[in-house]
């Protein structure tokens, strides 16, 4: 163990899933070096993730403009922090050399890329491959500042707390939206981002038509560019659509008060199983964006991917072949079911 390791920087400037599945790293780190600083660097749109953790000392936000990271603000950000080591666990060229910049003394990072001597402690791992879970490749860096930790779906802590004004405010949506809270919650958030290949909205339609069949409460999420796409789920009076209705941190209060979380391969499901829902994903069979890196890191999931025989699959082949509507919804509802009975179940005791 480093016993110098008193101020570390955790760096992970994507998207949301990506965030969440990096969380665990704080609370092992503080396993370790029960005395350290731990401090989050994430990008302006992510940092609700991060409210309310109770193993992170410090969000730092990173300063954009236009979506790029700026050099010189962030230099003189980060550089007054005084860090001992970083970890930069999906690193860019800019953000790399701000903080090689900055005068950090352990710098964390893979040793894959054109820029890696920037780092001068490097991991060897592709995890283009998918071998293992983001999640997991995430905690194997802490080895180079000597942690050795075994993670599975079962031990994860994550940690995600909510945040109360968010709370209250989403419970007053519900309320002002006659939101049953009788029936068990389903939330359906159908797209991507594009960070993935969809499962094709006639099939979120199907599968929405056998569970209004069901003594159950759906609503929809998404962002502002995919409230029309949720609008086709509206299918009754009874669905409501709150695509761009949330923040991340109401969305996430939302995603606390649901039963079920129904989703292609995006950062919400990652939310969700990190809260400890039933989570229900749908997956192409690109190692990119496959099931075996990205899934819902959780006991509690069900996941599908296409019924084609298939093998390379790239982004091309898999929109060629429309794999995912191989995908047979009979067979999702069916294990929705059985979900729905447990919980009813549960509650009965």
């Amino acid at each position: 163990m480093n016993g110098n390791i008193k101020n570390i920087l955790l760096v992970r400037t994507d998207r949301i899933g990506d965030v969440v599945l990096t969380l665990p790293l704080a609370g092992l780190i503080k396993k370790h070096y029960p005395n350290a600083k731990v401090s989050f660097l994430v990008r302006n749109y992510t940092k609700d993730i991060l409210i309310n953790h109770p193993l992170v000392d410090e969000i730092v936000v990173l300063d954009e403009e236009k979506g790029s990271a700026k050099i010189f603000s962030n230099l003189e950000l980060i550089s007054e922090k005084k860090y001992d080591a970083c970890i930069i666990v999906n690193p860019t060229f800019k953000i790399s050399l701000i903080l090689f910049l900055s005068g950090i003394r352990k710098r964390i990072g893979t040793g894959y890329r054109w820029y890696s001597l920037l780092f001068n402690e490097k991991v060897f791992e592709h995890r283009k491959y998918a071998e293992k879970h983001e999640l997991e490749f995430n905690v194997s860096m802490l080895k180079k500042i000597g942690i050795d930790e075994s993670i599975n779906e079962n031990n994860v802590e994550y940690n995600l707390k909510l945040d109360n004004e968010s709370l209250i405010y989403v419970n007053k949506v519900l309320g002002d939206e006659n939101i049953d809270p009788a029936k068990p919650l389903i939330i359906i958030h159908p797209g991507s981002g594009g960070s993935s290949i969809d499962l094709p909205i006639t099939k979120f339609v199907e599968l929405i038509q056998k569970l209004n069949q069901e003594e159950v409460q759906i609503v929809t999420t998404g962002s502002n560019e995919e409230k029309e796409i949720c609008s086709q789920l509206v299918l009754s009076k009874s669905i409501k659509n709150f695509a761009g209705k949330f923040s991340l941190a109401q969305l996430t209060a939302l995603i606390s008060k649901a039963n079920v979380f129904i989703s292609n391969s995006t950062g919400p499901i990652h939310i969700a199983a990190a809260l400890g829902k039933f989570t229900v994903g749908f997956y192409p069979k690109i190692l990119s964006c496959s099931l075996e890196r990205w899934g819902p890191y959780s006991p509690n999931k069900l996941v599908y991917v296409p019924q084609i025989d298939c093998s390379n699959c790239d982004r091309q082949q898999c929109e060629n072949l429309n794999c995912m509507e191989s995908i047979e919804i009979e067979k999702v509802f069916s294990d929705i079911k059985k979900v729905l009975a447990k919980i009813k179940e549960m509650e009965l005791r």
